[in-house]
C-alpha cells in the first residue's frame, strides 16, 4: 500500500509562498527564498541527494488547481524544469489535479488527470497509480491542509528554509484540530532542515 506524503518547503514562520502568488510569481513576491534549497542543490551534494531520493520514490503526485495553473503557465514547467526539477528527461509520475472545473485548454497535454470529485477520490486514484511507491501531495498549502484534516495523509515532509517571510500562504491555517505526529527523520543540509513526521491517525480511504 502506498504511503501518502505531504511534501512542501516552508519558511520558519510557516509560509509556503511569499505574498500575492499569481501566474507570474507562483511562489509569490520573494517566495523563492522558501525553496532556496532546491535552487542551490547543484552546489550542495546534501540537498541534491535529498532531492533525487524523493524524486525516485514518487509514484504519483497530487496538486491543487492553483499550483497546476502556475505549472501550466508561461513561467511554469518547461523543457528544462519539471517535477524532476532539472532532470526533465526523467519520466514524470502521473499527476492528479484537484479542480472544480476542467480547463478547456492546457499547455501540458499529457500526464495530468483532473479530479472533480474531491481529495478523497484524488488520493484513491493516485494510490492505485503509484503501485508500491509514494503518493506525494506537493501543494499548494490549502490542498495539503485539507488532506491532512481529512485524515488522508500518512506522513508530512517539510523542508524548513532558514528565512522569515512575514506574510504569504500559511501551510496550516486551515487546520482546526489537534493532530499528533511522531518525528521519524531529520536531515540537516546547508540550505534547509528536512523534517519527516508520521501522522498518528487512521487512514480514511
Amino acid at each position: 500500500m502506498s504511503n501518502v506524503i505531504a511534501d512542501i518547503s516552508m519558511s520558519l514562520d510557516g509560509f509556503v509562498t511569499g505574498p500575492d502568488p499569481d501566474l507570474e510569481h507562483g511562489l509569490g513576491r520573494g517566495g523563492e527564498a522558501v525553496q532556496q534549497w532546491v535552487f542551490a542543490s547543484n552546489e550542495s551534494p546534501e540537498d541534491r541527494a535529498f532531492l533525487e531520493q524523493a524524486e525516485g520514490s514518487t509514484g504519483a503526485v497530487i496538486m491543487g488547481r492553483r499550483t497546476f495553473d502556475f505549472v501550466d503557465g508561461p513561467n511554469g514547467w518547461n523543457q528544462d524544469i519539471n517535477y524532476a526539477y532539472d532532470h526533465p528527461t526523467t519520466a514524470m509520475p502521473p499527476i492528479f489535479v484537484l479542480t472544480h472545473h476542467v480547463p478547456s485548454q492546457t499547455r501540458h497535454t499529457q500526464g495530468f488527470t483532473f479530479i472533480r470529485d474531491g481529495i478523497e477520490s484524488a488520493v484513491s486514484q493516485a494510490r492505485e497509480a503509484a503501485v508500491e511507491k509514494e503518493v506525494v501531495i506537493m501543494g499548494g498549502g490549502e490542498t495539503i491542509a485539507r488532506a491532512i484534516a481529512a485524515g488522508l495523509v500518512d506522513m508530512v515532509r517539510v523542508h524548513l528554509s532558514p528565512v522569515l517571510m512575514g506574510a504569504g500562504t500559511s501551510l496550516f491555517a486551515l487546520i482546526d484540530q489537534q493532530i499528533q505526529m511522531t518525528q521519524v527523520d531529520v536531515v540537516v543540509t546547508p540550505n534547509a532542515t528536512h523534517l519527516t513526521y508520521q501522522i498518528e491517525t487512521t487512514r480514511k480511504t
